[in-house]
């Protein structure tokens, strides 16, 4: 990970950008990918802390740039608080960024960055296209404005499983009825999440287990994400984006609005903007990374979400997850593993 402040002063590594595309020509072997609202659990980060300096100063740094103890509230709870949205936001960023910060130097840098939704920010701090503390402000205001957009009640989320993109969109449109009901989540080949007014998704949910899904359920969520509802939302926190100070990335990081490259600070900041109403475009950012030679995927960050759904993209490639002790001995046990078996390192030489 790269603070903003440092970028300038590092080697960027020159990838050469007309073949970021399907042709799988930069053979990087290893992406960072970071988890989303979700992976939030009482007491996560907390060994990390007690055992690496970085990661104490990471959360006094998201304490002290928030003006409240985050640390406490990640390691202690109590779970309702944390999973309200604008605190839920921010912690999962700083327990993302803490053991991105432990494991840096350990294991080869990566080629490509990428994250789920609020991951994304994560990503971003992580190329240095904005500084932490930056992020973790902006994500509190990113989770209070969704919040405050739609009133509780009014609008629902169901995940829909079993079913193809194509049969999805269809049900979202006829159960749509004049009101929101569209794909948000794209995750999986098995796993599509549809969002918008209550009484539409609801329809949704139902019409799709109508037509052959393997399971369609509503989801206990506080708001109607990632859809034309959230547009108060992108609309505020549009002024905060455009507002903060932003640089290259580093690293390319793939963007959920479009699922491509984001090589430009300009174009990091509107696909964060577009992010908040568009469709997280998981399974089609995967397999862009995949197209362009990664075969490791690191999940970075508290859970295994993101772990779960490669499997179900492709099973082929590793997919291992950095969010405590445990986990992180077991991705160096890996990383060793791949030098002593002489397998290259073909990140791009900074």
């Amino acid at each position: 990970m790269i603070d903003s402040t440092e970028a300038s002063k590092v080697a960027e590594p020159k990838p050469d950008e007309s073949k970021l595309s399907a042709s799988g020509t930069v053979q990087s072997g290893i992406a960072f990918i970071f988890p989303g609202q979700g992976s939030q659990a009482v007491g996560m980060g907390k060994d990390l802390f007690e055992k690496y300096p970085i990661a104490r100063q990471t959360f006094e740094e998201a304490d002290d740039a928030l003006g409240y103890k985050l640390s406490q509230l990640c390691f202690e709870g109590p779970e309702e608080q944390l999973r309200l949205t604008e605190i839920t936001q921010p912690a999962i960023l700083t327990v993302s960024i803490a053991a991105l910060r432990v494991i840096e130097g350990k294991v080869s840098r990566p080629c490509f960055v990428a994250g789920h939704s609020l991951g994304e920010y994560s990503a971003h701090v992580a190329s240095g296209t904005m500084k932490f503390s930056d992020a973790v402000r902006t994500v509190r205001n990113r989770g209070k404005y969704m919040q405050e957009a739609v009133p509780v009640g009014v609008g629902a989320m169901a995940a829909i499983l079993g079913m193809e993109l194509s049969k999805v969109a269809a049900v979202c449109a006829d159960a749509a009825q004049g009101e929101v009901c569209s794909p948000a989540n794209i995750n999986s080949p098995e796993q599509i999440v549809i969002s918008g007014d209550t009484a539409a998704v609801e329809r949704g949910a139902k019409l799709a287990d109508e037509r052959g899904a393997k399971r369609a359920k509503l989801l206990p969520v506080s708001a109607p994400f990632h859809c034309s509802l959230m547009k108060p939302a992108q609309d505020r926190l549009a002024a905060d984006l455009n507002a903060l100070k932003t640089q290259r990335p580093v690293y390319p990081v793939v963007c959920n609005v479009d699922a491509a490259f984001v090589t430009d600070e300009l174009r990091a900041r509107s696909t964060l903007i577009e992010q908040v109403t568009g469709a997280v475009k998981w399974e089609q950012s995967m397999r862009l990374l995949i197209e362009n030679g990664v075969q490791t995927f690191v999940e970075i960050g508290p859970g295994k979400v993101l772990c779960g759904l490669m499997r179900q993209i492709d099973r082929s490639k590793t997919s291992v997850n950095v969010g405590d002790e445990t986990s992180l001995n077991k991705v160096l046990e890996l990383f060793g593993e791949r030098f002593a078996s002489g397998i290259p390192d073909r990140t791009v030489a900074s």
